[in-house]
């Protein structure tokens, strides 16, 4: 290669590789004009493209300068011997040869420079490349610092997120605190205030060793009115409204009391799925052998309630002890102390109202979310017999025997009333009751049952008599003779005994329905209940006869049926009016061919053979004894032959305690009715207890069977009586 081939072949190589150098350092097309100085706009390239370029130049850098010093002609062969001198010629071109090295200099100076240019763009490569890495390093801190900035966005975006939702909570929790505020001061300030009252009053309720003890009761101040008198107290006894032949029927009654004073205890104890406890009440409606209405007034407590009750929480409750029966309606469901009573100030209530207090077990379950309820009770029983006629055995000295016995008086010693007339049923069974009540959301409804047995002993040669004359003529009869009162039965002696005696059983009971419904927005409670059965008669107000007796000497039930309606309205809290209407029936139970023997005797004067010994005279004394008997006579309950024409004949009394009771009279009873109006004002009801008074008005009728004196041509005479009667009481209860 020649000088101008080098030179040409150095110029293209520089000028490819400022080419090379421009567009990698700055991005410029092939040809570009720009220079090397401007860096505003340098878009370094790739580390490995800037290191290529470099290398590249630095080798072609050091190849031309090579070439630059070698001589033109150069080659490998070795050298020759000296020419001669050259011409003219040759000296021109030597001169040319001078002016190319002059060149070739001045172009290696050229690539000195252009060196020193690339050493000089190498290390500012090198200071960008610093600059980048540094810049690189910041930008990926800067990019850590901005995922994390990220990150802690999202999470702030979150609490932010959280902060609202709590922030709205909180604005909700702070107005529920104000308004729970309101209400906390408000509780706060009624239970500092019901504390300071507790403080002052006490509690309704005492604690003791975890149960309640809740008293109860009020004083009574009542006083009672009859136009007709019954000499009882402010409880009236119903059946015994004299007739207009008994002397009290002339006379007028008033009298005050506080015997109606009450007082009551419940207890009551929680445990894990039961309520137990027990209720007590008494009234001092009951009277001793001193008790008397002169000076003391000391009557005796009386016993109203006492019973033990569990009662789980699956609605199953049992209850024992002495209660209201299971016969008397429930404002709800079927639950002790939820009874009814008509609220009249007589504490034997009103007449047609079904009902008793005596012992009782009672299971009650509940249906239906309390909207059903059955009860199944074991209670009491006792019966009350009435009637006349019966078969009598009545000797001319002692008393006189019948062929039966159904009651016995009272036994001191065994804490029964040894004054009680009517006496003490020997029982041989309880009473059972079933009872079902619905509360459809109107109203109460019930309807039950009741099944009582009642036993009497029967003795079939109570009542018999001499079969003739005997021989001596000592013993007489008049009528028929008397063997016996139950067919079959032979009676060997002629003379009362026991002998074939037996007991005699029969089944009686009944059922009732009742139900009681709010009117008018509750401002009136409008009821009605009817019972109807054989041997119900103890179980109404009136206490009509459960039972009279054949002339064998056995039992005969009497039907009975008590209905009672009632209206009360309650116009203002403090304000309760009532209107009761009711009435007790008992059907007839009447028989013919009870026997009767009795028995008289007298002395006559017959003479006999003187004797010392026994006729020292020669006449004696001889006793006759007579049998007048009769096996045609009436009896039992409301006969139609009775005898009723003494029921409005006065007698005289027979003594200064004892009002004449009247001419013959029957006067079995067919119904009692009875309307009662009345009323309770509250005066005060509040935290100290309640104050209240009342007035009842009561008119009463009582009418017997007629009877026509065994002649049937006669007209049966119907007995009556009438009475009315003003309640009052003013009465505290406690609170």
């Amino acid at each position: 290669m020649n000088c101008c081939e080098f030179l040409s072949f150095v110029t293209g190589y520089l000028q490819l590789v400022d080419a090379i150098v421009r567009r990698a350092l700055y991005r410029l097309p092939l040809g570009s004009s720009q220079d090397f100085g401007r860096t505003s706009t340098f878009v370094p390239k790739r580390e490995k493209m800037k290191k290529l370029a470099a290398l590249t130049l630095s080798l072609f850098l050091t190849a031309g300068t090579a070439l630059a010093d070698s001589p033109k002609d150069a080659d490998t062969k070795p050298a020759k011997a000296a020419e001669p001198a050259k011409p003219k010629a040759a000296k021109k071109a030597e001169k040319s040869d001078s002016a190319i090295a002059a060149e070739i200099e001045e172009l290696r100076q050229a690539l000195q420079s252009q060196q020193e240019q690339l050493q000089l763009l190498k290390e500012e490569l090198a200071k960008r490349d610093r600059q980048i890495d540094g810049a690189r390093e910041a930008a990926a801190a800067a990019n850590a610092r901005a995922a994390e900035a990220g990150t802690k966005a999202s999470e702030a975006v979150n609490s932010s997120t959280e902060v609202k939702t709590t922030a709205a909570t909180l604005n909700s929790t702070v107005s529920d605190l104000k308004a729970s505020n309101e209400v906390l001061k408000t509780t706060v300030a009624k239970e500092q205030a019901q504390a300071q009252k507790a403080a002052e009053e006490g509690p309704s309720t005492i604690k003791y060793k975890g149960i309640n003890i809740t008293p109860g009761g009020f004083l009574d101040a009542a006083g009672v009115f009859r136009s007709r008198a019954t000499s009882a107290d402010i409880n009236t006894p119903l059946t015994g409204i004299p007739y207009p032949g008994n002397s009290l029927s002339k006379v007028s009654e008033l009298n005050f009391s506080g015997r109606h004073s009450r007082v009551s205890l419940l207890v009551e104890g929680k445990l894990a799925s039961a309520k137990i406890g027990g209720y007590y009440e008494a009234d001092f409606l009951g009277a001793g052998t001193t008790s008397n209405n002169r000076q003391s007034n000391s009557y005796v407590l009386r016993q109203r309630q006492a019973f033990a009750q569990v009662a789980f929480d699956n609605g199953l409750s049992l209850s024992a002890g002495q209660m209201w029966s299971l016969v008397a309606e429930d404002k709800k469901g079927i639950v002790n102390r939820s009874e009814i009573p008509p609220l009249v100030e007589d504490p034997q209530y009103v007449v047609g109202w079904t009902w008793a207090r005596q012992y009782g077990f009672r299971a009650v379950k509940s249906f239906a979310k309390d909207k059903v309820a059955v009860a199944f009770a074991v209670e009491a029983p006792q019966t009350t017999f009435g009637g006349r006629g019966f078969s009598t055995f009545t000797p001319a000295t002692g008393n006189p025997s019948q062929n039966f016995f159904i009651n016995a008086p009272g036994a001191g010693g065994g804490l029964f009333n040894a004054f009680d007339a009517t006496g003490y049923t020997t029982n041989k069974a309880p009473d059972v009751i079933f009872k079902v009540a619905l509360d459809p959301g109107f109203g109460h409804y019930e309807v039950f049952g009741i099944v009582s047995t009642f036993r009497n002993r029967v003795y079939p040669c109570a009542v018999v008599s001499p079969a003739a004359t005997n021989g001596t003529g000592t013993v007489v009869l008049n009528g028929p003779a008397l063997t016996g009162t139950s067919p079959g039965v032979t009676c060997a002696n002629t003379s009362p005994s026991a002998v074939s005696a037996f007991n005699d059983t029969r089944t009686g009971g009944g059922g009732g329905a009742s139900f009681n419904v709010p009117l008018f927005s509750k401002k009136v409670d409008f009821g009605v209940k009817a019972v109807v059965g054989d041997g119900i008669g103890r179980y109404g107000s009136a206490q009509l006869a459960d039972a009279t007796f054949r002339p064998d000497g056995t039992l005969a039930l009497i039907r009975g049926e008590q209905a009672l309606a009632r209206i009360e309205v309650h116009p203002t809290p403090k304000l309760d009016l009532y209107i009761y209407g009711g009435n007790e029936y008992a059907w007839r139970a009447a028989y013919t061919g009870y026997s009767t023997d009795t028995v008289a005797t007298s002395q006559i004067v017959v003479s006999c053979t003187v004797d010392p010994v026994t006729c020292p005279q020669g006449f004696a004394l001889q006793t006759i004894t007579t049998h007048n008997t009769s096996n045609t006579r009436i009896g039992g309950y409301g006969s139609p032959f009775a005898n009723n024409s003494g029921c409005s004949a006065e007698t005289s009394p027979t003594g200064s305690s004892t009002p004449g009771t009247g001419g013959t009279c029957a006067g079995d009873i067919r119904n009692i009715l009875e309307g009662s109006v009345g009323f309770w004002h509250k005066i005060y009801q509040g935290p100290h207890g309640g104050v209240r008074w009342g007035i009842q008005y009561s008119y009463l009728t009582k009418i017997g069977w007629s009877g026509n004196n065994n002649n049937p041509a006669a007209i049966g005479i119907q007995p009556k009586a009438v009475e009315n009667m003003v309640l009052t009481s003013f009465r505290y209860y406690l609170p």
